[in-house]
Order: C-alpha cells, then structure tokens, then sequence
C-alpha cells in the first residue's frame, strides 16, 4: 500500500437530491458560507480514486435536520437520509459507510434513531453537529441520547454549524467560525463531563478539532479554575478526542495536531464536496509529505480500522480504472504535491 491509497475518509458529505430540493424549499442555498455543492455517488468515488480512498464514512453537514421547527419534521429527515445513506452503502459494499444524522435537539427522538441507525440499519457511528438551534453538544437534558450510544460504544463525528449569531461581513463562516463552533462544543463536552461518564463513545472533532490543540492549555486551566478538577486531567480529556485532518493536514496545524493528540487518534478527512477537490489534493498532498511512512500509514487507514473493525478485514479495493483514467489521477496527484511545496512559507 502506497501513501496514497487504502485511505479512510472520515470526512466525507452527501448532498441527496431530495435534501437539497428541502433546503431550497426553506430558503436555504448555502451551508457556512459555501453554497451547496452538487454530489453523487459517481463523482464521490471518482474523487476517492484520485485521492487514492478506498472506503468514505459519509455524513450530513450542517444545517442537517436544524432548519426544521417542527420536531416531527426533523425526525422523519433524518429517518429518510439514514436509510438513503444505508442504501448508499449497500450499492456501493466496502466503498461507503455513514454516521447517521441525528434530530437534534430533540435528545429523546436522537435517542430513538440513534438506536434504530445503529441496531437495525447499521450504520458506522452517528454524525451531531456542535450546536443545534443555540444548543451546543455538552449542555444539559441531553443524557438520554448519551446513554444509548454509550451502550452502544458509538462512534459520534462531531460536525461545525453556523454560530448562533450573525455572520461576520466577509468573513464566511466555514473559514472561521466552525473551527470556533467545534472548539465550544469540545470545551463543553469536557468542562460538563460527558467523556468520563460516557467512556464508551468515542468522538471525533472535525477539522483537527478547531482550535483544540492549539488551546488547548489555555482552556485547560479555565476548566480547572471553574471546577477544581486538575489541568493535567483535563488535559487528558482533551487529548481523548479523534480529530480529522480535513483542511488541516498544512505545516502549521498539522505538527500541532499529532504533537497533542493521543497516538492513533488522528484520522484522514477531505471535507468533500464541501472543499472542492482541489482542496482535498492540496491538504491530502500535505499529509502525504508531511508524515513519516509509517504515522503516514496510521492516519491513513490503521486509526480508522480501530474505530470501525470491519475495515480491518475488508480487502483493500483496487478500482478498475482504465489505464487513461489512472495516468491522468497519477499526474494529478504530482502536480498537487508539488503546488503544495512550492506554496509553503520559505520556499522562495
């Protein structure tokens, strides 16, 4: 297996046609600042080939099922895209798994699908987005939900969403406020307790957990200051996340992120559709020439197959691309290597 395939993308969106005609429908035509890219499973594993990812865990971004007021509403959308995203999987065996989406903030229904998503569909994990409506992951009257994937020893991918306050001008939110969102979600699910009275989940922070790392310490001692636990304890819990290299995987973040994360807790991630894919080249090169052969190995694929078994004993799927096809990815894959060096500080 070469760095550049057998990967497991972890962070990977769909954008079903009936989800997109609904967003639309509620006015909706842009998710943080982007507007709703096109998708289908097609040129999902075109990208996956030329990224060399054999299996994407697939999720809903941000808004999910959130711009629905009507509980009953959220529900039955986040019943339809699970077993969309089942089928998904099913058509596609060994290419595609899904964290199931959530009705959140609905504790008592994300309680129920979760058990119907994990028990009877099958699915990888579950997908919560950092805040709901105002409500961030972490607060109270959530425990019910908690519970049942405790129980379940459920994998959760925590997702950013719009801060619950207006937007910035020009400052769009994806570039700067999920890393916020994500971090105040991270910080509460620590201060608050959930990772120790629920140690069987296990989360996994997107976009290498905001600002997780990098502050780490600071919010360390906050936490400390306010409970009277020790810093070194919270710190530890800090470091207990999985976090995703999507967007991430640049010199400047990525020596920060394996430098605190706990061994085997750093997973690949392209954000795709959502970052385009000439992102995903640029960041997927980073990490391609910014980690040693074997943590390279780690985060591509053997992290992963901790957190998701399966993947351990499923075979590694070569596509059958025709010869054109291949060349064209593997010059592809050259050319954004190289722009990745010859953009970096200090090279000219």
């Amino acid at each position: 297996m070469t760095p550049a395939t057998g990967r497991v993308d972890v962070h990977q969106h769909i954008v079903p046609s009936f989800y997109r005609d609904l967003l639309a429908k509620a006015g909706i035509a842009e998710a943080g600042g982007r507007q709703l890219p096109d998708w289908s499973a097609e040129a999902a594993l075109e990208v996956m080939d030329l990224l060399g990812t054999t299996t994407a865990i697939v999720s809903v971004s941000t808004p999910g099922t959130g711009f629905l007021t009507d509980p009953a509403e959220a529900t039955a959308l986040a019943r339809r895209l699970n077993d969309h995203s089942a089928s998904l999987a099913a058509e596609h065996p060994g290419r595609f798994g899904y964290f199931a989406t959530l009705p959140m903030p609905d504790a008592a229904a994300s309680a129920t699908e979760a058990r119907r998503a994990l028990d009877v569909l099958g699915a990888d994990g579950v997908t919560l987005l950092a805040n709901n409506q105002g409500a961030y992951l972490g607060a109270g009257g959530q425990d019910e939900m908690w519970q049942v994937l405790d129980d379940r020893d459920a994998v959760v991918f925590v997702h950013p969403a719009e801060l619950p306050a207006p937007a910035v001008e020009n400052i769009p939110p994806f570039a700067a406020d999920f890393l916020l969102d994500t971090t105040r979600a991270a910080y509460l699910l620590v201060r608050n307790g959930i990772l120790r009275t629920y140690p069987n989940i296990r989360f996994i922070l997107s976009h290498a957990g905001g600002f997780v790392p990098y502050a780490s310490h600071r919010m360390a001692v906050a936490i400390a200051g306010d409970t009277g636990r020790s810093p070194l304890d919270v710190l530890d819990d800090f470091r207990g996340f999985h976090f995703d290299t999507a967007l991430s995987s640049s010199p400047a973040a990525l020596p920060t992120l394996l430098a605190f994360a706990r061994p085997g807790h750093v997973l690949f991630g392209s954000d795709w559709p959502f970052a385009p894919t000439a992102a995903g080249q640029y960041f997927a090169g980073g990490l391609d020439t910014g980690v040693a052969p074997d943590a390279l190995q780690a985060v591509n694929r053997a992290n992963a197959e901790a957190l998701f078994p399966h993947l351990a004993t499923a075979p590694i799927l070569t596509p059958a691309r025709p010869i054109a096809a291949r060349l064209r990815q593997s010059a592809q894959r050259t050319g954004a290597r190289l722009l990745f060096k010859l953009v970096q500080p200090g090279t000219r």
